[in-house]
């Protein structure tokens, strides 16, 4: 049976650091922010664009994981922050990339993108059309944030990729179970710049192009379905959380993080974060999570990880792997 594995992986932040004690100005602090979300510090981009971004950790992936770009048959982007509403970004990846041989399309799925885009990707090689397929998460939350409110502190820029490739060995995806529920779409938005309130005066006037956020609301879903999503990955494929060596999470904050352990039972120190050096990267949390275990030597051929995500829409999934 063809399946496919993680060949290589990349990442890439601005070099631009904000740091908490710059949110004292719209009456947050440092103690606040690190205490409630785990955040330190994010980086900021001063000008590159998200496809600058994802161009950068998709060339980091190909290179790591030994192929030229020519030999990437599709890229996959998940993104909510799109150079142009037109065409999709990842056409500006491929082109930035030279992988002339690759399709592209662009996945938004906000915070849970990378893992829905992954699981996509994971079908064409399974199916046997494609080989060698990139998956970039990718976002320039910055560009859609109001700096003048207090919800300014938790995203910052980044992308994360991550090359799957075809194999008959035993490793790779075990499982993706992934969910929609679209009546959660008011509590995480973006309200204008669509066909549903396009760009006027007014909308840029009154702040519609900003994101919009119901931290309580936010908390209170990540908490319940993603623990579930967890045991029902693990249920259906007759797998213990102790056997889990690594949870790889999305970076929503670090008490949706403790909480989600909390229920599912596994320890703190299992759960890789990186949210005090980006804070929340949306698409990119993920893909940049892994990229770092990996560079610091961490995982063993055998190892069973677990990914989870969740996001607007509402959307959240999670996916078991076999390192």
């Amino acid at each position: 049976m063809v399946n496919a594995y993680i060949r290589g992986t990349g990442s890439y932040a601005p070099k631009n650091i904000v740091k908490n004690d710059f949110f004292e100005r719209v009456g947050s602090s440092d103690q606040w922010i690190y205490e409630n979300l785990g955040i330190k510090e994010r980086r900021i981009s001063t000008g590159e664009t998200t496809s600058d971004l994802a161009y950068q950790a998709g060339l980091s992936a190909i290179q790591n994981a030994k192929l030229a770009p020519d030999e990437i048959d599709l890229i996959i982007l998940a993104t909510a922050t799109a150079d142009r509403l037109a065409p999709s970004c990842a056409c500006f990846v491929q082109e930035k990339l030279k992988a002339k041989n690759a399709v592209a399309f662009d996945i938004s799925a906000v915070c849970s993108g990378a893992l829905f885009a992954t699981s996509t990707g994971v079908q064409y090689i399974k199916s046997g059309m494609y080989k060698n397929v990139l998956i970039i998460g990718a976002d320039t939350f910055s560009t859609i944030t109001d700096w003048s409110r207090r919800d300014a502190v938790f995203f910052g820029d980044g992308a994360g990729a991550i090359v799957l490739s075809s194999t008959t060995k035993n490793k790779g995806f075990i499982d993706f179970i992934l969910h929609t529920d679209g009546t959660g779409k008011e509590h995480f938005t973006v309200p204008a710049g669509g066909s549903e309130q396009p760009a006027s005066k007014e909308t840029i006037d009154n702040g519609h192009h900003f994101f919009q956020m119901n931290g309580p609301e936010v908390y209170k879903t990540a908490i319940e379905v993603v623990p579930k999503c967890i045991s029902d990955i693990l249920s259906k494929n007759k797998r213990h959380i102790d056997e889990v060596k690594f949870l790889l999470p999305h970076q929503p904050s670090i008490k949706i993080l403790q909480e989600v352990a909390r229920r599912v039972d596994i320890p703190f120190e299992k759960v890789k974060t990186n949210m005090d050096r980006y804070a929340n990267t949306s698409g990119g949390t993920i893909p940049i999570i892994l990229d770092e275990t990996l560079r610091k030597n961490e995982l063993e051929k055998g190892d069973l990880l677990l990914f989870a995500a969740v996001g607007a829409g509402w959307t959240w999934g999670t996916a078991l792997y076999k390192w």
